[in-house]
């Protein structure tokens, strides 16, 4: 850390900025008080025309905030937590979860229609291959077109007729204020979000000063459903094209886990209970049933 502040990395879109401004917001109130934002462009940003299929690797929106750590150009980045690669980088750790916001997918529809009053042969744009796969398998009437950008160039390609409607996260929407852009918030049982979705994390250098002053921030709860949900992920060998969706909360003391996986046109789904004291053995047994 400079002396005196603590600097945190993010990308540029609106919405990262939003959760940037929530994270300094959040560790002012836990007495940080010297707080800069370092913006920094990562490969998915420069370029935002190729498909996530052929970007290689993993990291697309996590790798270049690392690098700022390593490179002494930040003292923690601020993430998507549900941009995290399975595995982070070594030396670095997530020092806090914020408290999740909604972790549902969202319907952005011109007219405010649901998915259920789509006509048959609507176009619905997205670039996840989780919500590709999910909207195949359980509205096969529609027609999924890739689309990427940041959520203002979505919205955006939306109202020129583009597509008739988007697949976005509830929570990026909630968080730059364009709650009321949301048609429908779709059911997470049925429409199981992407694992940590709905989740800001904040990677700092294992053990170093800027995880010290992070940690107050900590938010127990989201840090054990993540750590449920991921380790799903990393049981099954899967990245961020991987057609998964997990979803952890708390229920009278337990946790529970639903997780859905998309196996070649066919929705595999499980949902278990186990001690929160122990998510990733109950992330790896949903894994093993998944299977």
């Amino acid at each position: 850390m400079t002396a005196g502040a603590l600097r945190l990395a993010t990308r540029g879109s609106r919405l990262a900025l939003a959760q940037a401004a929530l994270a300094v917001e959040t560790l002012r109130a836990a007495g940080v008080d010297a707080l800069e934002t370092v913006v920094i462009r990562t490969q998915g940003d420069e370029r935002p025309g190729t498909p996530v299929e052929r970007l290689e690797g993993e990291g697309w929106f996590s790798a270049a905030l690392e690098l700022a750590i390593a490179e002494g150009r930040a003292d923690a980045a601020v993430h998507s937590a549900k941009d995290l690669p399975s595995s982070l980088t070594a030396g670095l750790g997530v020092a806090a979860f914020l408290e999740r916001a909604d972790c549902r997918d969202a319907l952005v529809t011109r007219d405010g229609r649901g998915l259920g009053t789509l006509e048959s042969g609507a176009s619905i744009g997205t670039s996840s291959a989780r919500r590709a796969a999910f909207l195949h398998v359980l509205h096969p009437e529609l027609v999924v077109v890739p689309l990427r950008g940041n959520v203002d160039t979505r919205l955006r390609k939306l109202e020129e007729g583009e597509v008739d409607g988007l697949i976005l996260a509830c929570a990026g929407l909630d968080r730059i204020g364009a709650a009321g852009r949301i048609s429908e918030r779709l059911d997470a049982r049925i429409f199981v979000p992407a694992p940590c979705q709905g989740a800001i994390a904040i990677e700092t250098e294992s053990g170093g000063d800027a995880a010290a002053a992070c940690a107050p921030v900590d938010h127990p709860p989201t840090r054990v459903a993540a750590a449920a949900e991921r380790a799903v992920l990393a049981a099954l060998g899967g990245g961020c094209l991987m057609p998964l969706g997990a979803w952890a909360r708390l229920e009278d003391g337990r946790l529970v886990l639903t997780a859905a996986l998309d196996t070649g046109g066919m929705l595999r789904r499980v949902e278990l209970a186990g001690d929160a004291a122990a998510p990733e053995e109950l992330g790896e047994r949903v894994a093993a049933r998944l299977r």
